[in-house]
């Protein structure tokens, strides 16, 4: 079901982060020629011969260090190793064979995981020196001479990560299945939310926080339809992840957010709204998911008359940068509300899905261009030529115009809201791509 995951393992600056940052097309990683820059384990997915895989950048490993960060680094690259697919083992050409690779190759050996040996810094074409024919004598078969920072050599790379894939048995569910991942910072209830909308007690529930270190599904069928929950480990702040295990659970949760059709972004009523919160539905968000958010433990809280609308403002406050989110105060403890988060699900995933004709879509936008005039600089004002919608999840709208300067942000937010009004499109983000098309045709 999730996707397979390579890790980048290595002593400290090997170039592992330019490695990851190569492969995933953006500089993710921090690169530095400093030992250690990289502390926690980095991810995103990738692509190679239409399989997409999860390739996650480690901390350098040192064997032997007693330095609590490097040791920590350690226990990082450890737990990378134990949940990969696929290990790849970069070294460094200019050092050549080092105590501390021995100590590492040893260490992937007794994993009993397949290894691609990768021998970094091989910056020129061709035959590779004569030094890098001493790290076969690591013994993990045949080492591919890579640049990482120019790319040659990746390809082969690739190709033998390819083999180790396993088969893509991807459990897909029907259609009519709405996959739900519940996400949240540890202990705000994820766990006891699931056990209530599957009426048994499906995942162990706890006090401490971070019971559950992986995703995991829950089928849910009812009078309102069908659905997957997906439990994951709560995100925490990466100064408050201590132990390894979480480390890889927070791999999980965000790959989790992946698979989901609609995300439930739980807040502890008692807490309130944290930064952390933000940090998560961000990436809700940035990955164009329907959301909601669900205000958890409402019972614990004492309420006068307005203590949910003032909650509610608050909350709109926090998630401005959301302001098409839709919100629930629930008690996974009692029940209370549980039941409506059903229809709200269903109609975010609607709003997440819907498709408005070319036709409608130029209505709208001929309203709201004679309503507000767009923006002009310098003589030139732009003009908006017709929007088209060319995909859903999220609701994306391609805008023609005569110059994509002049299409202010403040106007691109404009035009969403008039679209939202009119079609409205709660708990959904959605995308404007701007194409310029007739330049000269600018006055």
């Amino acid at each position: 079901m999730a996707l397979p995951i390579v890790a980048v393992v290595g002593r400290p600056n090997v170039g592992k982060s330019t490695l990851f940052n190569k492969l995933v097309g953006k500089r993710l990683s921090i690169v530095e020629d400093t030992p250690g820059v990289t502390r926690d384990r980095i991810y995103s997915e990738c692509e190679w011969r239409n399989r997409k895989f999860m390739v996650v950048d480690t901390g350098g490993i040192e064997p032997k260090s007693d330095d609590v960060i490097l040791s920590q680094m350690r226990r990082q690259a450890e737990l990378a190793i134990q949940r990969a697919d696929v290990i790849v083992f970069l070294t460094d050409l200019r050092t050549g064979v080092t105590a501390d690779d021995y100590d590492v190759s040893r260490m992937l050996r007794k994993s009993g995981k397949p290894i691609v040996l990768c021998v970094n810094k091989c910056d020129s074409i061709g035959e590779p020196p004569a030094e890098f024919y001493e790290f076969y004598n690591l013994g993990l078969g045949d080492p591919i001479a890579i640049s990482a920072a120019h790319g040659h050599g990746s390809g082969d790379m690739l190709d033998e990560i390819f083999k180790y894939f396993p088969e893509n048995t991807d459990e897909e569910y029907d259609e009519d299945y709405i996959k739900v991942a519940v996400i949240g910072k540890p202990n705000v209830g994820k766990s006891s939310l699931i056990n209530r909308v599957a009426g048994e007690e499906r995942v162990i529930v706890s006090d401490i926080a971070g019971t559950t270190r992986d995703a995991t599904d829950t089928i849910v069928e009812n009078e309102h339809g069908k659905y997957v929950f997906i439990d994951t480990a709560g995100i925490r702040r990466k100064s408050k992840v201590l132990e390894k295990i979480e480390h890889y659970s927070v791999l999980r949760a965000y790959m989790a957010v992946d698979r989901s059709d609609v995300c439930v972004i739980l807040i502890d009523a008692s807490v309130g709204f944290t930064e952390q919160d933000s940090k998560v539905a961000g990436y809700a968000h940035e990955q164009g998911k329907a959301c909601i958010v669900a205000i958890n433990k409402w019972d614990a809280i004492e309420k006068t008359t307005n203590t949910m609308d003032e909650f509610k403002n608050k909350l709109k406050e926090d998630f401005s940068f959301m302001s098409y989110v839709p919100f629930i105060f629930i008690s996974a403890k009692t029940g209370q509300r549980v039941e409506n988060l059903f229809d709200m699900i269903n109609d975010v995933y609607r709003q997440n899905s819907m498709r408005v004709s070319t036709g409608m879509l130029n209505d709208v936008l001929s309203y709201a261009t004679t309503r507000v005039q767009p923006p002009s600089d310098k003589g030139r004002r732009l003009k908006i030529y017709y929007m088209t919608q060319p995909s859903t999840k999220p609701p994306t709208f391609v805008v023609f115009v005569n110059r994509a300067d002049l299409f202010h942000f403040s106007y691109q937010r404009y035009l969403e809201n008039q679209i939202r009004q009119t079609f409205g499109l709660e708990g959904t983000p959605v995308r404007f791509i701007i194409r310029e098309r007739g330049r000269n045709d600018d006055k």
